[in-house]
């Protein structure tokens, strides 16, 4: 069974901090509420880390509660929840004062919203089941009492591992769970929550491997088959998603669900006829599917028809004006104008304490586009940061950690190392590396207008092969120079099998995962052939396209102005080392050069590749593909360039993204 280790950032609670907060719990069971008020003040007072700040704040609440002191107990409550948006037990808690304040809506609200970030809190299901047997709603009744029959037949260590989960304790979460598998081997639900936990830590390759064995051995098990395909299409395996999904809908030909996930990864692999199919099929049988809606105007915009993309976002805000997701979706095709009435409903909608906070997140984002396009840039500030402080609230992400990765990749792969090139002698790969919103769609637009050049996606395999290389005895990536000769040419082989699915005919194909600036090492040591072209932004550009944007995951660093600024010069230190230890085998391209001269870039990236000259790489916009990332709509135009500076608007709220970039000399 895989060992998971969880390297966290100082925010953890020290062994002082820990002592006091079991002093002060120990006090409350002890019915020393004024005592423990008083304890918990001070203790805030000293500015504790972040996870013993939450704890203190709960204690305190639920002191104030316990002592009588509603109206202080629920300030005290509202105000940790706006801190920590999603901590289910304190929405619990909230709930519990509302009840005895006989606020009966809002204590549901407060139930349902601690089931939403804490799905393992029987309580809080309890109460919703009351709820919902007095309001006479049997479909949510339906769902509570299943939640809660779930739950009670969990083994009471698996119902406090999942608990422990979803507030944020992964390591005694994956504690208890190997501890239980330890006396219980094979355990499905404890193998499917190592793997989700595995998931959340980011070793996706244990959690693969767990999910995959489960899946082995409990083959009529189709949560688990579920959980395994939709971990592939997470990792952006689409091929085996839509294989598990296939399998699964034979065996259950009438599962929406099911047809839904088939459709999402048929998506993933670019099959669009099939999956647009499939969501009007479904559509046609029930309207009222927002999030249906969003997926097919996804699959339409990927395949270019943005007008019905369009007509079906608009849909999803029809059907449910809450859903955050819609509005954003619209604001993310870049063309799209929300006219006044859609800026003030959508502003009075993120306001409602009823709205969920990933729908307010979404509305943040739509809002600050919108407000942008309507020449209102505080406005529209106030909006971006607002989504993106929300959305920092969410995860666990510290700058310092990450700049440590990037810093230990230069140290593990020193010239030495570099010059040792003993891979998969394939050069078929061309990777574009750098920053999201740098200008990586445009140049993958321009080569896969080559007819010698398949475009691809986003693919996910490096950051896989490199999360199977973590979980070994020596750390990646200083494991690099133990791989062997033989070890280098079958991850390389790996590589290749595992691409061939978003292949068409072509000899070469582009593989535009931006994150893979940070593994060149590693692709270097497999695929010494492959072609590497880092695309380069303007810094101020580039930071502040990426904090305007919402990205699905994996970019956490654009929360922050200050995250993204060191981001980025922790990004291009690491890209300086690479051309130093690599020279001739990188080349960047800046993004303001490519606008300044189309034809004199692509004759150099061509030049790089080894390419003839084709005039179909000057007109690329007419290349008909899917394209999936947010610039989809922008590379389907000739070159233009208004989107230089389009920080200037907004420059005097950035002056924390300047500060960051200190470290630079170009900031203008």
């Amino acid at each position: 069974m895989p060992f998971f280790y969880v390297f966290r950032h100082a925010v953890f609670m020290n062994s002082q901090e820990q002592q006091t907060l079991t002093a002060l719990k120990q006090s409350l069971m002890q019915s020393n509420h004024q005592h423990v008020i008083a304890q918990s003040k001070q203790f805030l007072n000293a500015k504790p880390s972040e996870d013993a700040t939450r704890e203190a704040m709960y204690v305190m609440a639920v002191a104030y509660r316990l002592a009588g002191e509603i109206k202080s107990a629920i300030t005290a409550l509202l105000h940790l929840v706006e801190i920590f948006p999603d901590y289910g037990r304190g929405f619990q808690e909230l709930g519990y004062c509302y009840a005895r304040d006989a606020a009966h809506n809002d204590a549901a609200n407060a139930f349902y919203q601690a089931t939403r970030f804490n799905p393992a809190l029987v309580a809080a299901w309890q109460q919703l089941e009351a709820v919902y047997k007095r309001d006479n709603q049997p479909q949510a009744l339906a769902l509570a009492q299943q939640h809660i029959s779930f739950l009670q037949s969990l083994p009471k260590p698996l119902l406090g591992a999942h608990d422990l989960m979803h507030e944020g304790q992964l390591h005694k979460a994956e504690q208890v769970c190997r501890q239980f598998l330890a006396k219980n081997k094979h355990h499905p639900e404890a193998m499917m929550l190592l793997a989700e936990l595995g998931v959340q830590l980011k070793v996706y390759h244990d959690a693969e491997f767990l999910l995959e064995s489960c899946v082995a051995l409990y083959p009529d098990n189709d949560k688990a088959q579920a959980a395994y395909q939709g971990l592939l299409a997470k990792l952006g395996k689409f091929p085996q998603a839509a294989k598990v999904a296939r399998a699964r809908l034979a065996q259950q030909p009438e599962s929406f669900s099911i047809k839904v996930s088939l459709a999402h990864a048929l998506v993933g692999v670019g099959e669009l006829e099939e999956a647009i199919g499939i969501y009007h099929d479904l559509l046609a049988d029930k309207q009222d599917r927002p999030a249906l809606w969003v997926a097919l105007g996804h699959a339409l915009k990927a395949s270019g028809d943005v007008k019905e993309a369009i007509d079906s976002y608009e849909k999803a805000a029809v059907f449910a004006p809450d859903f955050g997701d819609a509005y954003w979706s619209l604001a993310n095709t870049k063309t799209y104008r929300f006219d006044d009435n859609a800026l003030v409903a959508m502003q009075q909608q993120e306001a409602l304490d009823t709205t969920k906070l990933d729908d307010r997140i979404h509305l943040c984002f739509a809002l600050g586009k919108g407000f942008e396009d309507a020449k209102q840039p505080h406005k529209a500030f106030e909006y971006y940061n607002k989504g993106n402080t929300l959305n920092k609230r969410t995860h666990r992400f510290y700058i310092a950690r990450t700049e440590a990765a990037l810093e230990a990749q230069a140290s593990a792969c020193d010239a030495e190392l570099m010059s040792e090139f003993s891979g998969c002698d394939a050069p078929d790969p061309i990777f574009i590396v750098g920053l999201p919103r740098a200008g990586s769609t445009l140049l993958e637009q321009i080569l896969a207008s080559h007819s010698m050049v398949d475009g691809t996606m986003e693919l996910h395999d490096i950051l896989g092969i490199a999360s199977s290389l973590s979980n070994q005895k020596k750390a990646y990536p200083y494991n690099l120079a133990d791989l062997s000769d033989e070890a280098c040419i079958a991850l390389g082989e790996k590589y290749m099998a595992q691409t061939q699915a978003y292949r068409q005919s072509a000899p070469f194909f582009i593989d535009k995962m931006p994150n893979n600036f940070v593994h060149i090492g590693l692709i270097k040591r497999i695929l010494p052939n492959a072609k590497i072209i880092d695309a380069r932004r303007d810094p101020m550009d580039c930071c502040f396209s990426g904090f305007k944007q919402l990205f699905g995951e994996g970019q956490e660093f654009s929360y922050s102005l200050d995250d993204i600024g060191r981001y980025y010069c922790a990004y291009e230190k690491l890209m300086d080392y690479w051309h130093s230890v690599l020279p001739d085998h990188i080349l960047t391209v800046q993004h303001e050069d490519v606008l300044d001269d189309l034809e004199g870039q692509v004759h150099r990236i061509l030049d790089f590749c080894g390419l003839p000259f084709e005039p179909a790489c000057l007109s690329f916009y007419e290349t008909k593909r899917v394209i999936k990332t947010p610039s989809s709509e922008q590379v389907r135009q000739p070159i233009y360039k208004t989107g230089m500076q389009q920080w200037k608007p907004f420059e005097g709220y950035l002056d924390e993204l300047k500060l960051a970039l200190t470290k630079r000399s170009d900031i203008s």
